[in-house]
């Protein structure tokens, strides 16, 4: 087997932005949530749509939104498309624990990245039993889960292209990005 040279370089950009702004320009909830509904992960995750009443409304009760985006530069420009997950997993186990500490001390609620749960590990998610989150306290929604438009924040916020893979290979950089909501408006 051959070895695959996994190493990476990140760059981290950030923005701040109004959340009644953030909300009103980029998004669009129906038409986000219909190509969730072509995901094999639709309901079967508690990350991911369809997410309740509650959750969707939240990003209302909050002044202000941080996003911040990874810039995910693999060392090695010819592999496969499916060492994403294994380049991005630290990365994101790292951004869920800030996110996780920066809602703790903000106040906020953070929305975090879909696919394979980070607590989880490879068990399936307790919501395909129809059985509660195992994690709660750390199991997030992402934001286009919530309706946002992703590959327009990343470009109009924090001048970040995404890219994709092509003939079965990753791009020149992966892109995760995520946020908190932060600032109440509305004590509940």
């Amino acid at each position: 087997m051959l070895q695959r040279d996994l190493s990476i370089t990140t760059e981290r950009y950030t923005a701040e932005i109004d959340a009644a702004t953030y909300i009103r320009e980029f998004r669009r909830t129906e038409y986000f949530i219909k190509l969730c509904q072509q995901c094999g992960n639709y309901g079967r995750r508690y990350g991911c749509p369809p997410l309740d009443e509650a959750t969707l409304a939240s990003v209302g009760r909050y002044r202000r939104v941080r996003i911040i985006g990874v810039k995910i530069t693999p060392r090695d420009t010819a592999l496969p498309l499916e060492a994403a997950n294994e380049l991005m997993e630290p990365v994101i186990a790292q951004l869920n624990g800030e996110l996780l500490a920066m809602e703790r001390e903000l106040g906020g609620m953070c929305f975090g990245f879909v696919g394979k749960c980070p607590y989880c590990a490879d068990a399936p998610c307790a919501r395909i039993e129809g059985k509660p989150c195992r994690h709660p306290e750390k199991v997030r929604p992402s934001l286009e889960a919530v309706g946002f438009d992703i590959s327009r924040t990343a470009q109009e916020l924090l001048g970040l292209e995404i890219k994709w893979g092509r003939d079965g290979r990753l791009p020149e950089y992966l892109t995760l990005v995520c946020g908190i909501f932060y600032e109440r408006t509305v004590e509940v």
